[in-house]
């Protein structure tokens, strides 16, 4: 039963993730060329907050590192976009001092804890998932450089592929570990990742 309603709060994150995605590949249709809209990274940042408590809940360690690998990326973006600071500042709070009390809940509930995050998988198990997790959140990682250098919040075609290959991997890590979350956030992705890298390429040239 425990496991039922984790499974029922995983699916809120993981339908935050599809709506960005939807979203993004949207506005991208409509203007004919990708486009980084501020509603990309507000639902990102919603989503990763919640996903990370479902990684916890779910004792899943690569999904918490990926989360904390690509959660302040995400508050750039939208500090970039000239948004973040229009968020109340109660929330914006929330948001930033999120990771500090993860880790120092880590850290005072002594190594049980950690090391429950991984009891339930064997090691080569957890090794693929916890690749596949770094793969997908380093496109964050990459955005952000390319971003940096464009001295704006862009979409460029390393992300989409990034996004491709990351989210091959984790499709199956979420088959083998029988986690229909991690299932449903991977397996409709590769279509708008497709079209969108199509899209930049085609407005490229």
């Amino acid at each position: 039963m425990e496991r039922y309603w984790i499974t029922l709060f995983g699916l809120i994150p993981s339908a935050l993730f599809s709506a960005r995605m939807l979203v993004q590949w949207f506005l991208s249709e409509k203007t004919k060329k990708v486009v980084s809209p501020v509603i990309y990274w507000q639902l990102s940042l919603t989503a990763s907050f919640l996903m990370f408590i479902y990684g916890w809940l779910r004792a899943d360690f690569a999904i918490v590192l990926s989360q904390l690998f690509s959660y302040y990326i995400y508050i750039w973006n939208l500090n970039a976009l000239n948004h973040w600071k229009k968020i109340h500042i109660v929330r914006r709070a929330v948001f930033i001092t999120m990771p500090a009390v993860v880790i120092v809940m880590l850290a005072t509930t002594g190594g049980g804890a950690i090391s429950r995050l991984w009891t339930d998988i064997s090691f080569g198990l957890l090794l693929f998932g916890t690749i596949g997790q770094i793969i997908f959140a380093f496109r964050f990682v990459y955005q952000w450089w390319c971003s940096r250098k464009a001295n704006e919040s862009i979409l460029p075609d390393g992300f989409w592929i990034i996004s491709i290959v990351g989210s091959i991997c984790n499709l199956v890590y979420g088959i083998l570990r029988m986690d229909w979350i991690l299932m449903l956030n991977h397996g409709p992705g590769f279509l708008a990742y497709a079209r969108n890298l199509y899209l930049s390429r085609k407005s490229t040239k």
